[in-house]
């Protein structure tokens, strides 16, 4: 695979995962509670009186880094994965049980802190999950298919009974992850029954399919195909993509498109605005008709408001992984390199490319 491309896929999710609108709602939980307390207030507030001046993430007397264009919990749960990328998948994310709100003591047959006690124990610092210099976990943030994993984990429910017994096992935050297994040629299904099962499964299978062809030959075609082998006709997912990926050829433009695919794909009935079977062929028909452009394409997936949250990353690993890192303006990669830290508080700071080190 090109090393290139490579860097291309991991900083095309953290550029896309950036342009969405909701990075600065996630980034703007590094700020004080009180602060989105308030947002809350103000929404309220407008929709009481009925004005139309609508509220935005504000830093208001805190630091306005934050708030600043960056990644967010996309980028942060693929650095995680490449991290963590070598270890059994389910013993991983055991790891982090300790750092979910609510989680209880760390062992009940031994006091916090001693030798062997609770799940963290041996955990290497510096590793999410872990606290400062090893100690207290730090808390985490995580979608609901993760969150519900990691309870089903803690209560001993193990992998794929984990994923499957668990109310947004179809979404697409294993797609997101498995972007790490693609730009390595790896299977992520180990990875994404943890956290998901039927169509959030096969939205990894096809991503990493997709991410590793598109890293392998440049060619988006190639990509969307190997996409669509691991994607059954008789699925909500697999159906989706070939209705989108038809819509858009018939759009014939990514910006064009965007219409056609908000109409064909989004009902706009439930609030599942990372639906797997909705984001990942919004990505793959998007991509293609942008040729593989991350540049067209990405401001394209941003334009559907309700799947922001990761359809552009999405689409931005898949276009990153056939254009390479070079084909990315600097003036995104620049600050989509850095984590904030705003779900995986111990990766704040840390350079998304830097983790490619002997990889890419």
């Amino acid at each position: 695979m090109s090393g290139d491309r490579i860097r291309g896929a991991v900083a095309g999710l953290a550029v896309g995962d950036a342009v969405g609108w909701p990075a600065a709602r996630h980034r703007a939980a590094l700020h004080a509670p009180w602060s989105r307390r308030l947002h809350r207030e103000l929404d309220a507030f407008a929709e009481e009186r009925q004005v139309t001046t609508l509220p935005v993430p504000f830093a208001l007397n805190q630091p306005v880094a934050p708030l600043r264009i960056g990644p967010s919990d996309d980028a942060e749960w693929l650095a995680w994965t490449l991290l963590t990328i070598d270890r059994p998948r389910a013993e991983a994310f055991r790891d982090l049980v300790p750092s979910r709100p609510g989680a209880g003591p760390p062992d009940a047959g031994q006091p916090a802190g001693q030798p062997g006690a609770g799940p963290a124990a041996g955990r290497p610092s510096g590793l999410p999950g872990a606290g400062p210099s090893g100690g207290a976990p730090a808390p985490i943030r995580a979608r609901i298919s993760v969150a519900t994993a990691l309870d089903n984990l803690a209560n001993g429910v193990e992998p794929p009974a984990s994923g499957h017994d668990n109310p947004h096992h179809f979404d697409d935050a294993a797609a997101i992850r498995a972007v790490a297994f693609g730009v390595l040629g790896r299977d992520p299904t180990e990875d994404a029954q943890v956290t998901n099962a039927g169509d959030g499964v096969l939205a990894a299978q096809a991503m990493a399919a997709a991410v590793a062809a598109g890293s392998m030959s440049g060619d988006v075609a190639a990509a969307v195909e190997a996409a669509l082998d691991r994607l059954p006709g008789d699925t909500a997912i697999g159906h989706n993509a070939r209705l989108a990926l038809s819509v858009a050829r018939k759009a014939g433009d990514p910006f064009a498109a965007v219409p056609a695919l908000d109409a064909a794909l989004l009902d706009h009935v439930y609030s599942y605005g990372v639906g797997a079977a909705q984001t990942v062929p919004v990505a793959l028909a998007l991509a293609e008709a942008a040729g593989g452009e991350l540049t067209r394409a990405v401001p394209a997936a941003a334009c559907l408001a309700p799947l922001a949250d990761s359809a552009p990353a999405l689409t931005g690993a898949l276009t990153g992984a056939c254009g390479g890192y070079g084909a990315i303006p600097e003036g995104w990669t620049a600050p989509a390199r850095t984590l904030a830290g705003c779900c995986l508080p111990d990766l704040a700071g840390r350079d998304l490319i830097e983790l490619l080190e002997g990889i890419a």
